[in-house]
């Protein structure tokens, strides 16, 4: 391991560690994976995606106009805190078995029903205008999910439309759960 080289303790399949691993290749910082299983002793998650803008500004994922950066903050947070929880592995298992397709769905879909308004007045190529920034990050590893539990995303015309040109950029291939060291080999790309 290179001295000063970053750990990210990450797993395949993490909607958190997405999100790092894709603001880390976006900035070109090279970094050590160190998996962890979120399944097994429910794991720990760490909130970087901030201390990396402030450490490492360019490329910035936070736009320097206050009101757009208002916006990115406000989508990332209607994803990261408004979506992503409630179909969370830990409620999931909440809401034993026969119940867990459903619930993930219905929480989606009201999710993105919210998340394609604001889009509609937000998004140029991305979430907020032209540039990558973290509401992107949080926007691809929760369409995967939304993928994952089959929630049919024909009535999110504006989410497709950004995570497709999204998926098209190097550091949201590299980062994606099936290129990872710990992604088991039947879930590899």
């Amino acid at each position: 391991m290179q001295a000063g080289k970053p750990i990210l303790y990450s797993y395949f399949r993490s909607s958190c560690s997405w999100r790092v691993r894709i603001a880390l290749a976006l900035k070109s910082i090279d970094y050590e994976t160190v998996p962890v299983n979120l399944v097994k002793d429910g794991g720990q998650q760490l909130a970087i995606i901030e201390y990396l803008e402030e450490t490492r500004p360019t490329p910035r994922l936070l736009p320097l106009d206050p009101k757009k950066r208002c916006l990115v903050r406000m989508i990332s947070d209607l994803i990261a805190s408004g979506i992503q929880p409630l179909q969370n592995l830990s409620v999931l298992q909440q809401m034993g078995q026969e119940n867990r397709l459903t619930w993930a769905q219905k929480v989606i879909n009201s999710g993105f029903n919210a998340l394609e308004q604001v889009l509609q007045n937000t998004a140029g190529k991305y979430c907020v205008g032209d540039e990558v920034s973290m509401a992107d990050l949080c926007l691809v590893p929760q369409v995967a999910n939304a993928e994952r539990y089959k929630v049919d995303l024909t009535p999110y015309p504006t989410i497709r439309h950004i995570n497709k040109s999204l998926l098209a950029l190097e550091a949201f291939q590299v980062s994606h759960p099936c290129r990872q060291p710990d992604t088991p080999p039947e879930l590899r790309a």
